[in-house]
């Protein structure tokens, strides 16, 4: 394609910085393109460029010297395709907001992140998830992906295609994703349970016991403090005695001191699947807002043991965290999923809004996992060192070679992704 200058709306609506503040981007340039040719013609165009969504990364992964785009001015589409049971989506959109649309049309997704708020292709692209021990992260439901490369070209990919499980989870170095299909199964309803003071010894039997599990502590105490219990609306309630816990009387907030309206309804009364997976309503604020998050996935099998590895830092936790929430995510074949090939136990950080207070902690943590090779999610904020992560990824170095055959100048790299990806050495 020739580069001209697309026509662009107004770009007073593209984020300068990142849903918790941490990070201001540096890009140079802002663009809110209203259709895809002009995106096309927009990257063809720039040397570096980024795209960028809900924002709701903690890092600088997404954070270019170069233009920033938003793909919110795009038209929104939502595809159903019944035969095959899977949904066409615009990348830019909310989960929540196809979810809405999904269930009127008597559909639903296999499972959703805590927060309904997050873009669909900037969550495909960390490999977000929810809970549940048999069900993939969001990008396992991925049948195919649109997306616009360095070139300016529209290249469609799906499972078909040779490198597809390594173009998925991208974290936007591949190209700009402008739709993603997406498998759908049929809508059900839940139910959500609230259960407090859980053995650590119950742990296992607890993550596993409904549709999705997600168990709340603070590092305060070696009990856990909530376990949200969200089952399809046809099971049976927890006893009243369940794993010696004891019910929640009133709907909780996974933060403390945090409104409970904010959250998705609990107390089993039932509603629809996208109103009870996600801990928070789509248009209430998720999570505490001002924070920081980390977030490591090792093996379930040592989910035991590495939270007790944590015990020995609990002390450096307990004061820069405001709740710390344990799930399990089903393995799968991404390359650079934290769940390729692994059944994970899931170790979630919400921290303070105080960089230089949390990233020591972070280090802490690190180390003590270390003998557990954690995957860290790729939108939160970590210091592993490079060389310990390319060992935890089997298809790490594939990666790194469809990263530079799809993107041989750079255009779509950034100084982390560089840090953790070195370019190759030319001739």
């Amino acid at each position: 394609m020739t580069a001209q200058g697309p026509q662009t709306a107004s770009n007073a609506d593209v984020p300068r910085r990142n849903w918790a503040g941490n990070v201001r981007y540096a890009a140079k340039a802002f663009h809110r393109p209203t259709s895809v040719d002009d995106l096309r013609r927009l990257v063809a165009g720039s040397p570096r460029i980024r795209a960028v969504g809900s924002g709701h990364s903690f890092n600088r992964f997404g954070d270019t010297d170069g233009d920033l785009v938003s793909l919110a001015g795009l038209p929104p589409v939502v595809e159903v395709d019944h035969e095959r049971r899977q949904v066409t989506v615009s990348g830019a959109l909310r989960y929540g907001d196809v979810a809405q649309q999904l269930h009127t049309q008597g559909y639903a997704l296999a499972n959703l992140a805590s927060l309904p708020h997050i873009s669909v292709a900037g969550a495909v692209a960390t490999a977000t998830h929810g809970s549940g021990q048999t069900h993939g992260n969001l990008a396992s439901a991925v049948a195919g992906l649109e997306l616009v490369t360095a070139d300016g070209d529209l290249l469609r990919v799906d499972r078909d295609t040779d490198t597809f499980a390594g173009m998925v989870v991208g974290l936007g170095a591949l190209g700009v994703v402008t739709r993603v299909t997406l498998d759908i199964v049929p809508t059900f309803a839940v139910r959500q349970y609230v259960r407090l003071d859980l053995d650590r010894a119950a742990l296992d039997e607890a993550l596993g016991s409904a549709y999705s599990v997600s168990v709340f502590t603070d590092f305060r105490s070696p009990r856990l403090r909530e376990v949200w219990r969200k089952q399809v609306a046809d099971q049976a309630p927890p006893s009243a005695d369940w794993l010696g816990t004891t019910a929640a009387d009133q709907p909780r907030h996974p933060v403390l001191g945090m409104p409970a309206e904010n959250s998705t309804p609990q107390l089993g009364e039932p509603g629809p699947w996208h109103e009870r997976l996600p801990h928070f309503k789509l248009g209430f604020t998720p999570s505490s807002g001002d924070e920081l998050q980390s977030e490591y996935h090792v093996a379930r099998s040592a989910a035991a043991d590495a939270l007790a590895a944590l015990d020995d830092v609990a002390d450096l936790i307990a004061p820069v965290l405001l709740v710390s929430e344990l799930r399990t995510v089903a393995a799968d074949e991404l390359w650079l999923s934290p769940n390729y090939r692994r059944d994970s136990f899931v170790l979630h950080f919400t921290w303070v809004e105080d960089t230089a207070a949390v990233l020591p902690v972070v280090a802490a943590v690190e180390e003590r996992l270390a003998p557990f090779a954690p995957r860290p999610h790729w939108g939160k904020v970590f210091v592993t060192d490079p060389a310990e992560m390319s060992t935890r990824y089997p298809k790490y170095a594939d990666f790194t070679t469809l990263l530079t055959n799809l993107d041989p100048t750079g255009k779509f790299r950034t100084d982390l992704l560089n840090h953790y990806f070195p370019r190759p050495l030319s001739g």
